[in-house]
């Protein structure tokens, strides 16, 4: 092999793996950096309400793409194929199902509309943080798309 081309497939591969490990690094642990957030309480009129502290690290994040894996939550009557929720945990453990916390879902507004599953699938959006509003989760993945 000519040593120009050795030295052009190595950089090409090398780059290529680097790539692919910044993607493998932070795909599993995104669930886990989110989960470093603390509440305060406050009140409004209905009672007291838990208002979420992001964490630096979670902070870090907003804005960027990033990659879940997880569950769609099945809401009855309420699913919308290009409007989800998605959990770090299986339905049994979700956070409205079973004991996960407010920290293990987030809603993802998709770019297009997918069938329900109850298969594991991995979605990439745009991370964007809600500590105002209490209609919506705390974690809100916009433009997001299904991975295969």
């Amino acid at each position: 092999m000519n040593m120009k081309y050795f030295k052009l497939f190595f950089i090409t591969s090398m780059l290529a793996l680097f790539a692919l490990q910044e993607v493998a690094a932070q795909s599993p642990t995104v669930w886990r950096d989110l989960s470093a957030v603390t509440y305060r309480i406050t009140e409004d009129e209905f009672g007291e309400l838990y208002v979420p502290v992001f964490s630096d690290k979670i902070r870090s994040l907003e804005g960027k793409v990033v990659e879940a894996d997880g569950y769609i939550i099945p809401f009855e009557g309420l699913f919308k194929p290009e409007h989800i929720i998605l959990s770090s945990l299986p339905l049994a453990e979700c956070f409205f199902c079973g004991s996960g916390g407010p920290e293990t879902v987030m809603e993802a507004e998709m770019t297009k509309a997918v069938k329900y599953t109850s298969k594991k699938v991995r979605i990439r959006g745009t991370l964007t943080l809600n500590d105002s509003d209490p209609e919506r989760l705390m974690y809100i993945m916009k433009n997001a798309q299904l991975i295969d």
